[in-house]
């Protein structure tokens, strides 16, 4: 049987091999249009710490967070952090315009009419869910429902950091 020192010593060295081998998924090369019409791409996102939301204006919880999103990227948009809000499929097209016009969203917003941008990035369907990548197109994390902002932008502050 294993004395407690050398349990303790076998827990810490997996538990090195497991986090140091983790392989982070890489987000999924998508093309969208936002909202003036622009044509867009994931592509568009290498070398930025990116913030992917995918709300709808009939979602309670998306609209009450939706300031501190726009507080999120205002704090670090000049440091190479960008902002995609995503609506969902079942969303009126005139709502979201109506809504980011209202509420002068300052990031990109996409209506994703065919549902493929929410499929690409793992058949969301609940919102708000929120993706965190990093510069090299890795997510980092992914909200479902409202992220703690605080802790949120300590990891921004982390990804924008790195080399």
């Amino acid at each position: 049987m294993l004395n407690r020192r050398a349990l303790a010593a076998l827990v810490l060295a997996l538990g090195a091999t497991v986090l140091s081998g983790c392989a982070r998924e890489q987000a999924p090369a998508v093309d969208y249009v936002l909202l003036n019409g622009q044509k867009a791409s994931s592509q568009d996102w290498h070398g930025k710490v990116m913030l992917v939301n995918f709300w709808a204006t009939s979602c309670a919880t998306c609209v009450k967070e939706m300031p501190q999103v726009i507080a999120t990227f205002d704090k670090f948009k000049g440091r190479g952090f960008d902002t995609l809000a995503v609506a969902m499929s079942y969303d009126p097209p005139a709502f979201v315009a109506k809504y980011a016009e209202t509420r002068q969203l300052p990031f990109g917003v996409a209506i994703d009419n065919t549902g493929s941008v929410a499929n690409a990035f793992g058949q969301v369907q609940m919102t708000p869910t929120t993706f965190l990548i990093n510069k090299r197109g890795e997510i980092v994390k992914r909200f479902v429902g409202e992220p703690d902002f605080a802790a949120l932008h300590g990891l921004i502050e982390q990804l924008l950091a790195e080399a």
